[in-house]
């Protein structure tokens, strides 16, 4: 038992996350560097987003900026994760990174450290989120800009690829079911 915990914590897991799985089991460092337990965000509709600076879908981050001051007040929080995992599209540092988002698009929603989102260092938020159940799809992130849809409960409830704008119906009627009801 000793070194299944151990293990776990290497992982960034816990006894607990296995027991009862959800977002809030994990705590990533901001884009300052700071441990930011997503437990700070539960009862929240929460939009997980895999982010770069130089991508074709880089102009999203102005939708999920208008998403996130739209659906606020509903409780939506949109979580901004800069990866480099695709094209080297993401090659700053998190201070570029947290210049580029608020002069160019005007960001306030949190944004946190960049991280990898796909390979051998996956970071274990996203290991667990690729692999979650849910109505859409699982398995690996494709591109820059997929989003996960978590419910108030820390559960997955939805899934989008990149091509699926942040203000499409497809998505806010999405979010809407989970932050207005």
């Amino acid at each position: 038992m000793k070194l299944l915990t151990l293990v776990l914590l290497l992982m960034g897991l816990s006894l607990s996350s296995i027991d009862n799985p959800d977002v809030y089991s994990y705590t990533p460092n901001n884009i300052l560097g700071e441990s930011t337990p997503l437990k700070a965000f539960q009862g929240k509709t929460l939009l997980i987003v895999n982010t770069a600076s130089k991508c074709g879908f880089t102009k999203q981050y102005e939708q999920l900026q208008e998403l996130h001051e739209k659906y606020s007040e509903n409780g939506l929080v949109v979580l901004g994760f800069p990866a480099d995992n695709f094209g080297g599209q993401e090659p700053g540092t998190n201070e570029e990174i947290a210049e580029f988002c608020s002069l160019n698009f005007g960001v306030s929603f949190p944004m946190f450290s960049k991280i990898s989102v796909k390979g051998d260092d996956q970071d274990p938020l996203f290991t667990w989120l690729i692999n979650e159940e849910n109505p859409d799809f699982t398995g690996d992130i494709n591109w820059n800009f997929e989003k996960f849809l978590i419910g108030p409960d820390g559960k997955l409830e939805r899934r989008f690829r990149s091509k699926i704008e942040p203000l499409s119906d497809e998505l806010t009627e999405a979010i809407e079911d989970l932050a207005l009801n």
